[in-house]
């Protein structure tokens, strides 16, 4: 190699190296609240186009359907309510905030105007619109993810909407009934249905809630981890659905006097336990291991870790502040990627960009909304410690920059 191919090599690598020395001497001097602004703004890119189109009952009109290479089939008999009833769950914690005289709140009133005609249409038979709740298979996983929307803000989504939505939601929901669930973390599925039929139709059927709960149990590996099913998976599934929803149906279980306060605080343990493991993932960079299926849903993957967030049981080693600021890195990093979404704003199958080849045969446009669920964190109002404590490094950027930290501990069950 010359001398000057070198040089123009060891500049190449300098000028990197100052760009994202730069960018994230960038990301930690932003404010608190521009990061919470960040946050928002995200949020509603991602949202905008779902939202405004199924409004208007023009959602199977204007959404396109990427489909991975590998597509099963043309996915548009479930992509739209994978879309909107994935979105709708991990808004939803940020709409129950309600609204106030603040920026963020007027813009919280419009969004929830909007989502309750997306509602409507949604569950109403002569709509346009109106999804598919029982045609094949996965329409119960996005009836799930939709249901888990309404026990996440009932004051916000449910609570307003008029007599006939209310009984159109609860015929949807029923109607996913029919559908049988794989022996696996679909389980889950059935028992998020019916935990939400509980709370608002009181017509649950116990058996079908209870034994996912059951299941899960026995599907109890230790350290905060389930498998999948009999079988343990080394993916993000754990915190896509099985932690988040087994912890909902269990909330709504207590709310009802269900006498479930050992199990709830077992599962929560659990959950605490994954969440500082997931908090640990986290390069110093904000990336996270490409581990196992459904990558495509990009920062969906730490659901579970924002969850706790928001429940504010995060485990004493672990800050707040160090949570948002590497919840911050990374989804400004995958945002802002060139491909995540077309020139519509409508996003793009891919973990980083767009990247078509990541996706499995059940991916589509609308499987790619549940990377909504990183923002459930949006539900802590803008005053709590979460964002408005000054920045703080996490655990792997503390570690890998010499400093000390405390040495990681298993849990017993």
């Amino acid at each position: 190699m010359s001398n000057q191919l070198k040089s123009i090599l060891v500049i190449g690598i300098f000028l990197i190296s100052i760009k994202a020395f730069s960018q994230e001497n960038q990301l930690q001097n932003n404010s608190t609240k521009e990061v919470r602004e960040f946050f928002v703004a995200s949020l509603i890119k991602i949202g905008d186009p779902v939202l405004e189109a199924l409004s208007k009952n023009k959602l199977k009109k204007i959404m396109p359907v990427e489909k991975s290479p590998g597509a099963w089939d043309d996915r548009t008999h479930v992509t739209y309510l994978e879309g909107f009833g994935r979105l709708l769950s991990g808004m939803a914690p940020w709409l129950e905030l309600g609204s106030d005289n603040t920026p963020e709140g007027i813009l919280r009133a419009k969004y929830i105007k909007l989502v309750h005609k997306c509602i409507q249409n949604a569950t109403d038979p002569k709509a346009a619109d109106f999804m598919n709740f029982t045609n094949d298979r996965q329409p119960l996983v996005d009836a799930a993810f939709f249901a888990q929307a309404f026990i996440r803000a009932p004051k916000q989504l449910w609570d307003p909407l008029d007599k006939t939505t209310k009984e159109n939601v609860i015929k949807a929901l029923k109607s996913t009934r029919k559908i049988k669930p794989y022996y696996s973390n679909w389980l889950l599925f059935s028992g998020m249905i019916e935990a939400a039929l509980l709370k608002f139709d009181a017509g649950a059927d116990m058996m079908r809630l209870d034994y996912p709960l059951n299941k899960h149990k026995e599907w109890y590996l230790g350290d905060g981890m389930y498998g999948d099913g009999p079988n343990f998976h080394w993916d993000y599934y754990n915190s896509f659905v099985i932690q988040p929803m087994i912890l909902d149906i269990l909330k709504v279980l207590k709310e009802k006097g269900k006498k479930v306060d050992r199990d709830f605080a077992t599962a929560l343990k659990r959950a605490k336990r994954y969440a500082a493991i997931q908090e640990r993932l986290i390069s110093p960079e904000g990336t996270y291991p490409p581990i196992g299926r459904s990558l495509a849903y990009r920062f969906g993957a730490f659901q579970s870790l924002s969850q706790i967030a928001l429940w504010q049981e995060l485990p004493k080693e672990v800050a707040p502040a160090q949570v948002r600021s590497a919840l911050y890195t990374m989804v400004y990093n995958q945002i802002n990627a060139k491909g995540t979404f077309d020139k519509n704003g409508w996003l793009q199958i891919g973990l980083y960009g767009h990247q078509p080849n990541i996706g499995e045969g059940y991916i589509s446009t609308g499987s790619l909304y549940l990377c909504s669920e990183v923002f459930l964190i949006l539900g802590l109002p803008s005053n709590n410690e979460f964002w408005n404590t000054p920045y703080q490094a996490w655990t792997q950027k503390k570690i890998w920059s010499g400093q000390n930290i405390k040495i990681d501990h298993a849990i017993k069950n």
